[in-house]
C-alpha cells in the first residue's frame, strides 16, 4: 500500500471516530423546567443564650478593674450557683476605657476610667431565663444584652424541611406542567439552597423586684430551600 493511501486510510479512520462526538454535539438539547421549593418547620427553642456583664467607674484605671472584678467574681458565683456549667459560660468583651468631661469648653484629659466586662451564658433550659436575668441584676450585673434562642440538635428537623422542599418543588412542577401542556420527564439536577434564619424572639423585661422576669421564647423556623429541574416532554 502506498503512503498516500495509507495517510488517507488514516484520516478516513479518525474520521469514523470523531463522527459520534461531532453527532452528540449536534443533537438537541433536552428542555428543561427549574423550579424552586420551600420548606419550613417550626419548633419551640431549647436553648437561650444571653448577654449580661458589669460596667464600673474609677478615678484610676486600677480602681476601676478592681471594683469590676469585684463586681463579676459575684457574677461567676450566681452563675455557678444557678448550675451553668463552665462550658456554657464565656467572656465576650473586656475593655478599659478613659474618660473624659462632658462639656467641651474645658480642657480634653483624662477624668476618669470606665471598665466593661461581659459574659455571653448558655441556657439548656429555656424556663429559667426568667430566674437567670433576676439572679444576674441581684448579684450585681448592671448591663444586659440581647437574648437568643435557638434550638439544639436541630439535624432532624432541618432533614424534614428538606423533605418539605423537595415536596413543595415537585407540586410546583407538577402545576406548571399542566398549566403548560407538558409532561414532567426524569430529574436532572437537584441542589440545596441557604437555610433562612430563624425569626426575631420576642422578649419582654420588666425589673420588678417581687415577680419573675417574664421572657416570651416565641417559635423558631427551621428552614431548606432547593432547585429541581425535570426533563419536559
Amino acid at each position: 500500500m502506498s503512503e498516500a493511501m495509507r495517510r488517507a486510510g488514516t484520516i478516513v479512520l479518525w474520521g469514523f471516530l470523531l463522527a459520534p462526538g461531532a453527532l452528540a454535539q449536534n443533537a438537541p438539547q433536552p428542555r428543561l423546567l427549574t423550579v424552586s421549593g420551600i420548606g419550613e418547620v417550626k419548633v419551640k427553642p431549647n436553648r437561650a443564650t444571653l448577654s449580661a456583664g458589669v460596667v464600673t467607674d474609677g478615678k484610676t484605671a486600677g480602681a476601676a478593674l478592681a471594683a469590676n472584678s469585684r463586681a463579676m467574681n459575684a457574677v461567676f458565683d450566681t452563675l455557678h450557683r444557678f448550675g451553668i456549667p463552665e462550658r456554657a459560660i464565656q467572656t465576650s468583651q473586656l475593655s478599659v476605657q478613659p474618660q473624659y468631661p462632658n462639656d467641651s469648653r474645658q480642657p480634653r484629659r483624662v477624668v476618669g476610667y470606665q471598665v466593661s466586662n461581659t459574659v455571653s451564658v448558655t441556657l439548656d433550659d429555656i424556663d429559667k431565663v426568667g430566674a437567670a436575668v433576676d439572679a444576674l441584676v441581684s448579684s450585681g450585673a448592671n448591663t444586659l444584652g440581647d437574648i437568643a434562642f435557638s434550638v439544639r440538635d436541630a439535624e432532624p428537623l432541618q432533614s424534614q424541611a428538606r423533605e418539605a422542599a423537595v415536596k413543595d418543588a415537585m407540586a410546583r412542577a407538577e402545576t406548571l406542567a399542566r398549566a403548560a401542556g407538558v409532561r414532567l420527564g426524569p430529574i436532572q439536577q437537584i441542589s440545596e439552597g441557604g437555610s433562612a434564619g430563624p425569626p426575631q424572639p420576642m422578649i419582654r423585661m420588666a425589673m420588678a423586684a417581687d415577680t419573675m422576669t417574664p421572657v416570651a421564647p416565641g417559635e423558631e423556623t427551621v428552614s431548606a430551600s432547593v432547585s429541581v429541574s425535570w426533563e419536559i416532554r
